[in-house]
């Protein structure tokens, strides 16, 4: 007989807390960012304001793949297919932030993460793993 059970988790840490408010809190600092760069003509701190969006930017992508990958699960994508897309275009919107001050750019990407959050919120799990309920 073995004490030795086998355990598995949807992530890190199952501690069954998701929120896209995470990914749009960091996407207005995104947002922010380019406004700030766009309105000063201080190099030093234009550089600033780039290294700040670019680290948010990221941050964004790091809280889209963990709705992404560890809160909607098959079934989510079976009642939603659009789910799969959305996630992959603001992925990949958020890349595109880091390489632009356009603030266009970062509010398409808010936009889709309020996308995203509908999606969320809609789901029977969402209120559930939610830490800002709608």
């Amino acid at each position: 007989m073995s004490l030795i059970q086998t355990v598995s988790a949807h992530c890190d840490l199952p501690c069954g807390v998701y929120d896209p408010a995470q990914a749009k809190i960091e996407a207005m600092s995104v947002l922010k960012s380019m406004e700030k760069y766009n309105d000063s003509d201080d190099h030093d701190f234009k550089a600033r304001c780039t290294i700040v969006k670019e680290q948010r930017a990221e941050e964004v992508k790091h809280h889209l793949w963990v709705l992404w990958t560890d809160f909607f699960k098959p079934h989510h994508l079976e009642a939603d297919a659009s789910i799969h897309e959305l996630m992959w275009n603001a992925t990949k919107v958020a890349g595109e932030a880091k390489k632009t001050n356009d603030v266009a750019k970062g509010q398409e990407l808010i936009d889709l993460i309020d996308q995203i959050s509908e999606k969320f919120w809609a789901t029977a799990e969402g209120p559930g793993a939610g830490v800002y309920a709608q």
